[in-house]
């Protein structure tokens, strides 16, 4: 039922968007785009797959071993279940196909997909922060969205970096939480200390892995400027990228389904001095696309991994099943 008035949101929200600029002038937008760079800008969903697989990999705790492959299932599988499940919800699967082929610990996995997603999460972050410093003349919204920005880019940074944050936050835990809650979370927060002491164990293989994360999400961000070319429009890139993530945010917002609806208002107003409301509308449609292209893809595997829960990932022959202490 949740899901159906989701639905009925979002369904609600675009009527009311197509009913204010018009269902034929955004029609027209697609009728008249570049044909070569839409394809273009859309076939970037393949690479942007790939290199979150490569990252998702290097993530991996010593003795744990997940083919290129099979990290790719994995992020299929979870952006179908993100096209119905909140906030990016479906991301969180993936610690449970990893704990039922019994490669690790289900507290281990899931601090291993949260410690991934903080990765990603601080990467766009940085180039938002990035993006809004060379935004011009930003007004008293736009100083509110960098301070904001900035200020949840400094907490993410400090929640994955630091030890001392780690044991002042377990020892909160301990103290706030519901007695029947702590002996589990006390378990999850030390598997998340495990997976971020592997990380800063090895500094020069952290690098690459932040590197990889912004360049991750530097595709992701090239690619919405692209859609907005192959729409025929223009965006200054610096101010595609401070906007971009804004956006990104927006269908987080557990509200609608799948973010429709309230990513796509949040991309007219905030392209609005650059894009013509129906040209944002169509943008709207093409960030959805970057989630349904993967989701489509991910069917046959998420098919795949709740048929047959032990297909697919296998630890090397000296690995072992990784337990959270």
């Amino acid at each position: 039922m949740k899901h159906l008035y989701s639905l009925l949101i979002s369904l609600l929200i675009l009527a009311v968007i197509y009913w204010k600029i018009g269902l034929g002038a955004f029609l027209g937008v697609f009728l008249g785009c570049d044909v070569l760079w839409l394809v273009l800008s859309l076939g970037l969903v393949v690479p942007v797959t790939l290199v979150a697989a490569w990252r998702f990999q290097q993530l991996m705790p010593p003795g744990v071993r997940v083919s290129f492959g099979e990290a790719n299932g994995l992020i299929l599988a979870a952006s179908s279940l993100n096209m119905v499940l909140p906030s990016k919800l479906g991301d969180i699967a993936k610690s449970y196909f990893m704990k039922e082929r019994g490669l690790m610990s289900g507290n281990m996995a899931l601090s291993l997909v949260v410690f991934e997603k903080a990765c990603g999460m601080l990467a766009l972050l940085l180039w938002c922060v990035f993006g809004l410093a060379l935004y011009p003349n930003k007004s008293g919204v736009f100083w509110m969205f960098t301070g904001g920005v900035a200020t949840t880019l400094i907490a993410g940074l400090v929640f994955v970096g630091s030890r001392r944050f780690q044991r002042w936050t377990a020892v909160l835990v301990q103290e706030v939480a519901p007695a029947k809650f702590r002996p589990k979370l006390c378990s999850l927060w030390d598997s998340f200390s495990q997976i971020q002491t592997f990380f800063w164990s090895n500094k020069t293989h952290a690098l690459i892995v932040a590197a990889m994360s912004l360049f991750l999400w530097f595709l992701n961000l090239v690619q919405i400027w692209l859609f907005i070319l192959a729409l025929k429009a223009w965006t200054p890139f610096f101010a595609s990228l401070a906007i971009a993530p804004l956006a990104i945010f927006a269908g987080l917002v557990p509200l609608t389904f799948a973010g429709i609806g309230t990513r796509d208002a949040a991309v007219i107003m905030l392209y609005k001095p650059f894009l013509d409301p129906s040209v944002a509308a169509a943008l709207g449609w093409l960030y959805t696309s970057r989630y349904l292209l993967p989701a489509i893809g991910g069917l046959p595997f998420l098919r795949r991994y709740l048929v047959e829960p032990r297909w697919g990932l296998r630890a090397t022959p000296t690995s072992r099943v990784i337990q959270g202490t």
